[in-house]
């Protein structure tokens, strides 16, 4: 706890938002090691040894996804209503608890309801929705970076926690793994929110540190740095009245249809290719490291750019890297695949920029998460299809070409993004 005090205190020149990101990071960190890439590590040996297809397993995972989608809005409400903290707390507590929980599970039954009751529950809210809401809370012209940043913790987790669970499966089976990833949740994570400070006003400060009168406090800060002379803050209701609102969630629904269903198959579909478990774990540690610097080269170039024509490049980009899993023979091709797939997943905290800047701070907790509840349900249909097309066929093959076309899809519709008018949220 003194180390963590002292941590976060920090120089006293750095403005306080980015100890508020270090605190938001550590918690991605932690949930993408632990869950997000950790689930894949699960897979095989956690079906295997209870006796499940692995469309049931799938859809366990589905099924959690569909309750973040339902719990979307609530959990929207409940962040701007009360501050991320006791959302964020909450979260650690439960998912804890639930893989403590989840090391004692011998049926179908109990890892329905540990998986779904216990440990993702409140996942979604507090791992997911807080961070960025802090992040879209404590800064405007750097929303972008401070987004990424977090981002890209998820995928440092999965670097470098995701391989040691996968050590730890191997050595000492699924079910220790699972209680030390509990344990570890409880032990960093409960401190960790006690850091949690809601916003820049309540401290007396501003978003990004500036002046009252909205300017940076380095006054020779190049142009692109201005906060924009713009910024609104929309309400729920006149969000939903925008097209920007409803392609921004049927491109992100297409988009992360294709993306779950490859991360939740990840290392079976590896195997399928003609990897071991443990090479396909390896390179999934790979995909998460390399995910690293391609969340911060997009966030900072995102500050620069249009950023729905960045969000098609990168599913162009996701295009091909698909094409190569289709095509490819080799294992170096599996490697490009990797490399090339990460812009998909990096472009997550550009997305969420985007409707920060579309949308404004004051609502961003309802409007993200009204948004959740739309297109999450693409997450939620695609690794379930994924585990069906191979129970059916003993093949990834037939799944592959659709996913491409989704990206291509989304692709178009990002490229159609326009900012909406200030004046609609009057």
């Amino acid at each position: 706890m003194d180390f963590l005090r002292k941590l976060l205190a920090g120089p006293k020149r750095l403005f306080y938002g980015w100890r508020m990101i270090l605190v938001a990071s550590t918690m991605r960190l932690l949930g993408g090691g632990l869950h997000l890439y950790g689930f894949t590590v699960f897979f095989l040996p956690l079906s295997r040894d209870l006796g499940f297809t692995r469309a049931a397993t799938s859809l366990v995972f589905s099924l959690a996804r569909a309750e973040g989608a339902l719990e979307g809005p609530l959990a929207g409400y409940l962040i701007d209503r009360f501050g991320p903290r006791p959302v964020m707390l909450t979260a650690v507590i439960m998912s804890g608890t639930g893989y403590v929980l989840l090391s004692t599970v011998n049926s179908y039954a109990t890892f329905l309801l540990t998986y779904l009751c216990v440990i993702s529950l409140s996942f979604a809210a507090g791992f997911m929705h807080s961070p960025m809401v802090l992040a879209n809370t404590w800064f405007i012209r750097r929303r972008a970076l401070a987004m990424t940043v977090i981002s890209a913790s998820t995928s440092l987790g999965g670097a470098l926690i995701s391989p040691l669970v996968a050590v730890l499966v191997h050595t000492w089976g699924w079910r220790w793994a699972a209680f030390i990833a509990g344990l570890t949740l409880l032990i960093v994570g409960i401190p960790l929110t006690s850091f949690v400070r809601r916003s820049p006003e309540i401290m007396g400060l501003q978003p990004d540190g500036d002046r009252p009168d909205g300017l940076p406090v380095n006054p020779s800060e190049s142009p692109w740095r201005q906060r924009p002379a713009e910024e609104s803050d929309f309400s729920l209701g006149q969000a939903m009245r925008t097209s920007a609102y409803w392609m921004l969630i049927l491109a992100t629904l297409v988009r992360v249809a294709g993306l779950i269903a490859v991360m939740v198959h990840f290392i079976p579909i590896m195997v399928w290719k003609g990897l071991t478990e443990q090479q396909a774990a390896l390179l999934l540690g790979a995909f998460a490291f390399l995910s690293v610097p391609s969340h911060l080269f997009l966030g900072w170039l995102a500050d620069f750019v249009n950023k729905p024509r960045l969000m098609a490049i990168s599913m162009l980009a996701g295009v091909g890297a698909l094409l190569l899993l289709i095509y490819g023979q080799s294992k170096w091709s599996l490697w490009l695949f990797a490399v090339l797939f990460t812009a998909v997943e990096s472009v997550f905290p550009v997305g969420w920029a985007m409707v920060g800047d579309f949308f404004g701070r004051k609502h961003f907790g309802k409007i993200r998460g009204t948004m959740s509840f739309f297109y999450m349900w693409g997450a939620v249909a695609g690794p379930v299809v994924a585990g069906a097309i191979f129970d059916r066929t003993q093949s990834y093959a037939p799944m592959l070409p659709v996913l491409a076309a989704l990206f291509l899809v989304a692709a178009v519709l990002y490229a159609l993004l326009v900012r909406p008018s200030p004046q609609f949220s009057k």
